[in-house]
């Protein structure tokens, strides 16, 4: 696919942005424990801050995306990285945990511009090349999220606010540059007012799973992420609790899964959605997935892991897959607030995961080290995605024409 400069932008957009919200990751806890008054307070306000900022996402992607389809993506765009610019410099200057906490708060509603890049990718996109326009943005995020962390976490070391300084320097050139170069995609914006009655997450949903063809979809899009978020909530105390990796193996490992996950959107993802109807590549994906899972769960030593986390990673061609077969299935005016819709069944299931991974581990930290039952996390991901396989045999996707 031939990249205009506007895709290229959105396409670096999408990876400073994720590379400034990577860049706060290793060093948040530390910052906010430099500010608590106890170690009970640093874990409550970092789990506020935390759930807060996937409550934002999840409020806030169909109001931004149907904004854009209103006033176009080009205003909307260029507002949530200026103002994601703005939130990142908070804590890199405040005392004040309430300020930051809030900065978290309205950086979740800013962070939610992911929603705006991909309505911008359709808008310019032929139907036929959006699966692997998607995967794209998927992989270029994934690089973000490999790069920001380690970076961060050198930045760290001299001051837990100097990362958020970056990030905020980042976005704001990431503003400046895209206030020259990037031109409005949307030739003919929605013409209805945009309301939040209509844009809420519960309304746009309940309007997505209306449709006959996209029900099915979303249920398999919610059965495939909380799999996965399950994964990535209990990766690092599952192999300290079975395996006794230490935080350096576990990094390699988080590593590994980012990179392989990079390189299936980027890379495989392209050529196999020109081979292979929706239909086949999906399922393609979930197996792989539900064997990864399974396999994981079974593995009482942790020699074969390192495989099986690059197997789960081809689980990574169903996301951009059934975002493409959500895009295509509507109107040019809708874009936004329909991608919207199915991302925030991803910022529900990354905060429903946890509630359902954690308890889990109680089975893996109290079981011998050839006992399956310390598998049961990955067995309850297998299981969904094993769902996730029935429902989309029941129900078959669309083809590539249809």
């Amino acid at each position: 696919m031939a990249r205009s400069p506007a895709v290229s932008f959105v396409l670096a957009c999408v990876f400073l942005d994720a590379l400034g919200i990577g860049l706060i990751i290793p060093v948040l806890p530390r910052l906010i424990g430099t500010l608590a008054p106890s170690a009970d307070m640093q874990a409550t306000w970092y789990g506020a801050i935390m759930v807060s900022y996937g409550l934002m996402q999840f409020f806030s992607a169909p109001a931004i995306g149907a904004l854009s389809d209103r006033i176009g993506r080009r205003p909307v765009l260029l507002t949530g990285i200026l103002g994601l610019a703005i939130m990142m410099l908070v804590p890199a200057f405040s005392q004040s945990l309430t300020l930051i906490l809030l900065s978290r708060i309205l950086g979740g509603a800013m962070s939610s511009n992911i929603v705006v890049a991909q309505a911008y990718i359709a808008d310019v996109t032929a139907i036929e090349q959006r699966t692997a326009a998607f995967g794209r943005i998927g992989a270029i995020f994934g690089i973000a999220f490999i790069l920001g962390p380690a970076l961060g976490g050198m930045l760290g070391e001299t001051d837990p606010r100097l990362p958020f300084l970056v990030a905020g320097i980042i976005c704001g050139l990431n503003f400046l540059y895209g206030f020259f170069v990037l031109p409005e995609s949307l030739t003919s914006p929605a013409t209805e007012p945009f309301t939040l009655r209509r844009s809420n997450p519960f309304s746009s949903l309940s309007a997505l799973s209306r449709e006959k063809l996209v029900l099915p979809i979303l249920l398999i899009i919610t059965l495939c992420t909380l799999s996965q978020s399950l994964m990535q909530c209990t990766w690092a105390l599952y192999t300290e609790f079975r395996y006794g990796w230490t935080p350096k193996t576990i990094g390699f490992s988080i590593f590994v899964l980012g990179a392989a996950i990079t390189v299936t959107q980027g890379w495989i993802l392209p050529r196999l959605s020109r081979a292979l109807d929706p239909q086949p590549l999906v399922l393609l994906g979930l197996t792989a997935g539900a064997a990864a899972l399974i396999g994981i769960g079974l593995s009482t030593t942790g020699e074969a892991l390192l495989a099986l986390v690059a197997l789960f990673s081809i689980m990574g061609v169903v996301g951009p897959t059934l975002q493409s077969i959500i895009s295509r299935t509507g109107s040019p005016t809708t874009q936004g607030v329909r991608l919207g819709a199915a991302s925030s069944l991803n910022s529900f299931t990354g905060a429903v995961s946890p509630v359902l991974g954690t308890p889990l581990l109680f089975f893996t930290s109290k079981s011998a080290p050839g006992d399956l039952a310390a598998g049961v996390p990955y067995f309850l991901g297998a299981l969904l995605v094993i769902i996730a396989i029935a429902v989309t045999l029941a129900r078959p996707l669309p083809g590539k024409n249809s």
